[in-house]
């Protein structure tokens, strides 16, 4: 560790929507902010998505301007590949804690010119466009990833010296070492996010074993201006559907699988995805199998009408089991609710809405009184009707779905409250010292 110490009025942890939302609002009261982002970049998921529902405004034209604005804050500074450990409450009024700053390999003079991307010889999977397609081991995240400076994946890195030799900013350096710093902070604000269910736990559904059954994110991936191809492609063959099914509750309501709650966005973003499929697809036959459509929100029940409107099937029945054709087309098995008897269907693409599960990150952040969880593993809210952010550790706070399952107009508002309550503890704080 080295022996300064860095000073600020509050660390944020997680650089998503609420995270920026969070740092923005309490920067602009004159605070001066720590942003942590493990990821190389910020933005968080919303970056990924195509558009958003139900007013389907495109996702990146709203998160990349307060992408910018938090970059260029002249009250946050932004550490991303990074991590924080060890927070302990070291006073009534304070905390300790430990900045770990991951390496690189790459300098921040890197330009971004990707030069050293087109020469590296190697190919893993691209985890920002979900395994769709390759990138090479040296790379820029995605293309409007902030910072836009290249990182090494040393562990798929053959050390061929490559890169090196053609980067014209001199700025690969594999010396690099992790950095460990001081942090003395007055207030933390958790904004972790979420995790995406795994659908491999459920092995009748068949993802992994079936080349043409996709997750939701990975169908995203091929709606959005930045997608790995020209269109919506099968991933066993590369032909473009025609009969594509969605199947909703995968990962959640289900005990079996140990996460009971609803995620309150999968109902949602199927609908969103299947209009966008039939604007991308225009003869493509969309279905969606649900056990409860939940249109909860301001304009998702007229929202939900108009797929139907648009020509979306939506059947209430329950996917038992999938198994493949010799042409990689999918028969569905399921129990039709509504009459009871047990049905097949063929599609030539199923797309599993997985749920939200609890990112856990923040249970090995704190050091002496840890944070607590609720009963499915998100940030316990003690009171969550009268100071819906705070936790159960004075002076520390969440925002987003760190503290539970919730779309993007709600994590905004939760950081809202979040950067209201923060703010209002800075000030007790300042007073007492005063």
């Amino acid at each position: 560790m080295t022996e300064k110490t860095l000073n600020y009025d509050v660390a944020v942890i997680g650089g998503g929507i609420a995270g920026e939302e969070v740092a923005i609002n309490l920067a602009n009261l004159g605070y001066k902010i720590i942003l942590v982002e493990k990821d190389y970049s910020i933005g968080g998921k919303m970056i990924h998505l195509s558009k958003v529902f139900p007013t389907l405004d495109c996702a990146a034209c709203i998160t990349t301007p307060k992408v910018s604005e938090t970059a260029r804050h002249p009250n946050i500074t932004i550490y991303t590949n990074s991590e924080v450990k060890n927070i302990e409450k070291t006073s009534i009024n304070g905390f300790s804690a430990e900045l770990v700053q991951h390496p690189r390999f790459v300098t921040d003079d890197c330009t971004g010119c990707q030069i050293c991307e087109d020469k590296c010889p190697v190919v893993v999977h691209d985890e920002y466009q979900f395994d769709l397609v390759g990138r090479k081991v040296i790379f820029i995240p995605f293309s409007i990833a902030n910072p836009r400076i290249a990182a090494i994946d040393i562990e798929n890195c053959i050390l061929c010296g490559l890169c090196e030799k053609v980067c014209p900013a001199d700025c690969i350096d594999f010396s690099q070492e992790e950095i460990r710093t001081s942090l003395s902070i007055k207030s933390v604000v958790v904004a972790t996010g979420f995790q995406l269910f795994d659908p491999t736990l459920i092995p009748r559904l068949g993802f992994g074993q079936y080349k043409n059954i996709i997750t939701a994110m990975q169908m995203e991936r091929q709606l959005v201006p930045t997608r790995p191809f020209n269109t919506v492609l099968r991933p066993k063959d590369g032909k473009m559907p025609d009969n594509i099914a969605y199947i909703l509750c995968v990962g959640s309501r289900d005990e079996t699988v140990g996460n009971p709650i609803c995620s309150q966005v999968c109902c949602m973003y199927s609908t969103k995805q299947a209009q966008l499929l039939m604007g991308a697809l225009p003869m493509a036959d969309v279905t969606i199998y649900y056990i409860n459509i939940r249109a909860f929100g301001k304009g998702f029940c007229e929202f939900y009408q108009q797929a139907i409107g648009m020509g979306v099937e939506f059947i209430k029945g329950k996917v038992g089991r999938i198994e493949e054709k010799e042409n990689g087309n999918l028969i569905l098995r399921y129990e039709d609710i509504e009459t009871g008897k047990v049905k097949e269907s063929e599609h030539d693409l199923v797309v599993l809405s997985v749920g939200i599960l609890s990112n856990t990150d923040f249970t090995s952040m704190f050091k002496g009184d840890l944070l607590e969880q609720d009963d499915f593993d998100y940030v316990k809210q003690p009171d969550e009707l009268c100071c819906p952010a705070k936790t159960s550790i004075e002076g520390v706070f969440v925002a987003g779905t760190a503290s539970g399952p919730m779309d993007i107009p709600d994590s905004i508002l939760t950081a809202g409250a979040a950067s209201a309550e923060t703010a209002s503890y800075l000030r007790r704080v300042n007073n007492n010292n005063n």
